[in-house]
């Protein structure tokens, strides 16, 4: 993945959407620090796989029990430590 600054991009936004057509990911930057993110329109987020995942998540943890303990219980212990 390649990295420009914001300024770079700004100036060279038509051959970055060249590369970005052809596949690659770029990430853009303000002073260093991640700010954006040009990819290509088919990696883009997948809702019905991920509404997918989480139905897998569902139906796995039916059944499953914390126990004797509570999930206040849990929280409260994962503060002292």
């Amino acid at each position: 993945m390649r990295e420009v600054g914001a300024f770079e991009a700004k100036n060279t936004l038509g051959a970055l959407l060249d590369a970005v057509a052809r596949g690659e990911e770029i990430t853009i930057t303000r002073r260093g620090k991640p700010v954006a993110r040009l990819v290509p329109p088919g990696a883009s987020f997948d809702r019905k796989a991920a509404k997918a995942a989480a139905e897998r998540i569902r139906r796995r943890r039916k059944g499953v029990t914390l126990g004797d303990l509570s999930i206040k219980e849990l929280i409260e212990q994962g503060r002292r430590l």
